[in-house]
């Protein structure tokens, strides 16, 4: 069975050592990644009452999800492992806000600047805040 993601965060990923996250785990990450802007699209519409449709979801998620794709790339080639700590999860979520508007503002979707902001501070909660709750459990656990 593969290792937890929680222990794949308190390693240091700067140097991978003998035991490099298992495929299971990094899987397992991406998973919360997408799952994380999938529930943060799924609020947002049923905040202002547009459909909390699967579709309607994601057409709201895709952005974002595109975003954090690029930053899991710049993350791991930085870092050379798989973006599982909080640190290292950063340009996952700079990824997501960036290029997330950006494709929002191509495809004529809103990018109005209190949206910027709430986007920014809710993906960034969602997508560090299971890698820290993930660390803090593989320090105590």
């Amino acid at each position: 069975m593969g290792e937890h993601p929680s222990r794949l965060a308190a390693r240091d990923p700067a140097t991978p050592g003998p035991n490099p996250p298992s495929s299971r785990a990094v899987a397992r990450a991406a998973a919360l990644d997408v799952a994380a802007v999938l529930v943060f699209a799924g609020v947002g519409r049923a905040s202002h009452a547009e459909g909390v449709s699967p579709l309607g979801i994601a057409l709201t998620a895709w952005p974002f999800v595109a975003g954090a794709a690029l930053g899991w790339g710049a993350a791991w080639s930085r870092y050379r492992t798989p973006p599982l700590s909080p640190l290292h999860g950063i340009p996952v979520w700079l990824g997501a806000v960036g290029l997330g508007m950006v494709l929002r503002a191509l495809t004529g979707q809103g990018t109005a600047p209190a949206f910027v902001l709430v986007a920014s501070a809710v993906l960034g909660l969602l997508l560090l805040g299971w890698r820290a709750a993930a660390t803090g459990m593989g320090a105590s656990g």
